[in-house]
């Protein structure tokens, strides 16, 4: 008969498993594999990760705290599907906090930096070339984040990854039609340029542009998908 566990044991057995099925829903989320809106059942989810139900109740409310889900008493956990109103002001807030980041990279940058960044753009421009719209998701995603995470404030880069989250379903969507994927990578390509330069104002204002203009984009392809004003939206074409 195998002798009991510590209870401060099983406590962090139980809570490196919470964590670890937590991250796997957070990828599944974040990949679009569970649609905004959707119903997550706890006792499907167990079963599939061959769990018991405890962790993915325990990873439930971390996803709830982080706002990629929402949990509604007697119903059950959802998806999030965030309304237009809080996109646009998380990109307002992420804009500002963008420009401060273009303003730090121009006067900190390192040689190895610049290779790295250099080295994903080139790689987004590939899955551009090659119509990967998930693959130049997954790399934007990684960009962005590297930017903040080279400023080493560490604070920021907390607050940040909250919020780019909370966006990750929009920008998806966004991508997920395929004659912005090169807009976007052309606008990547200015920002690495501006940081290059070490002119502090260039690149602050290639960060802030770039969020803007993704807002601007979130919003019209909105109003497109819910057939509202088409032939007042403007539609920016990757050859201008």
């Amino acid at each position: 008969m195998s002798a009991a566990l510590h209870p401060t044991i099983a406590l962090l057995q139980s809570n490196s498993l919470a964590s670890v099925v937590q991250q796997e829903i957070e990828r599944a989320i974040l990949a679009g594999e569970y649609a905004p809106g959707s119903k997550l059942l706890e006792a499907a989810l167990a079963e599939k990760m061959g769990v018991s139900r405890g962790p993915v109740r325990e990873a439930f409310r971390v996803l709830d705290e982080a706002g990629l889900v929402r949990t509604e008493k007697n119903r059950g956990v959802f998806v999030r599907d965030i309304p237009m109103d809080e996109a646009i002001e998380i990109f307002d807030l992420r804009a500002a906090m963008d420009e401060w980041v273009g303003r730090r990279l121009a006067e900190s940058i390192t040689p190895p930096q610049l290779k790295e960044l250099r080295g994903l753009v080139a790689a987004m421009t590939q899955a551009v070339k090659t119509h990967e719209a998930y693959e130049y998701h997954m790399l934007n995603l990684k960009f962005h984040d590297r930017l903040v995470e080279m400023t080493g404030n560490r604070k920021l880069t907390s607050i940040y990854r909250k919020f780019i989250k909370e966006l990750s379903l929009f920008r998806r969507r966004n991508l997920a039609e395929g004659w912005l994927m090169p807009v976007s990578a052309g606008e990547h390509q200015k920002i690495v340029q501006a940081i290059a330069t070490g002119d502090p104002q260039a690149a602050g204002r290639a960060m802030f542009d770039h969020v803007m203009e993704s807002k601007e984009r979130t919003i019209a392809n909105d109003l497109r998908r819910q057939g509202v004003g088409l032939e007042s939206i403007p539609i920016t074409h990757p050859s201008d």
